[in-house]
């Protein structure tokens, strides 16, 4: 089964905490399976607002009670884990055991050296692996634990055809592939996505239980085929490249995408 998902920014004309919360019980509303939001701490614009994703997630979560919630990706090389692990027990909570964990190393190298933090990509993967045991332990450890079992749900991210971050993600709960030849503009072919597909199972034995998330823009016309290929969470990318709220409000009326 394939759940549908609108995909939200932290940052600029949606670095307004108001408008995320509006934008999630609407889309609640309207028949979405979840709303997702982005992790910065800053953009590449420095006068953009950039608002906490999990204050945000929090607010909505006290404004919904079906649809799952997450960030993707929380850069958790930058975080203090026991924090993490307080915050997102609290959030599961909160919203009755529906919160999914995305973890990755974040974009932008700015999110670490303006903080004094080593931003080399070896180091915090390092950092992401150790941290995500961490949080599990944690999770166990520190009471009131999570709503979910065995745990909430961890989702990794992978940059295709780079293999590391998805032989990450194989040991968890789920993948949110993106890819380097392919993006906004220029939608991911069915056959590299299933590509993907194939590793992950080849590194797992078996994708029963797992989610495999892909981000981009349903009018593309290949959700049914990422679908067949075995993607189970479609997340519609909107921001200001696609019509800002405006647009956002638009195609999370219309409801998700009909396979």
């Amino acid at each position: 089964m394939v759940r549908f998902a609108v995909g939200l920014p932290n940052v600029g004309e949606f670095g307004d905490p108001a408008l995320l919360v509006e934008l999630a019980v609407a889309a609640e509303e309207h028949g979405w399976d979840g709303v997702y939001l982005w992790d910065h701490l800053l953009y590449h614009d420095p006068g953009w607002p950039v608002v906490s994703p999990t204050v945000v997630l929090s607010a909505i979560a006290a404004r919904t009670r079906r649809i799952r919630l997450g960030v993707l990706m929380a850069a958790l090389p930058r975080r203090r884990v026991q924090i993490v692990a307080k915050e997102t027990a609290t959030l599961d909570l909160l919203s009755g055991g529906r919160l999914v964990f995305g973890a990755g190393l974040g974009s932008m190298d700015a999110e670490y050296t303006e903080f004094g933090e080593d931003p080399d990509l070896k180091a915090r993967a390092a950092r992401l692996d150790d941290g995500l045991l961490e949080l599990t332990r944690l999770w166990e450890r520190l009471p009131p634990g999570p709503v979910q079992r065995p745990r909430i749900p961890v989702w990794c991210p992978g940059r295709w055809p780079t293999r590391a971050g998805f032989r990450r993600a194989a040991r968890w709960d789920g993948a949110m592939p993106t890819f380097h030849d392919h993006g906004r503009d220029r939608p991911v072919p069915v056959e590299e996505f299933a590509r993907v597909v194939g590793f992950l199972a080849g590194r797992r034995g078996s994708l029963d239980g797992f989610d495999i998330a892909l981000e981009g823009r349903a009018a593309d016309g290949l959700v049914a085929e990422y679908a067949e290929a075995g993607m189970t969470w479609w997340v519609e990318a909107m921001g200001w490249w696609r019509g800002g709220a405006a647009e956002a409000r638009t195609t999370i009326a219309a409801g998700p995408p009909r396979l």
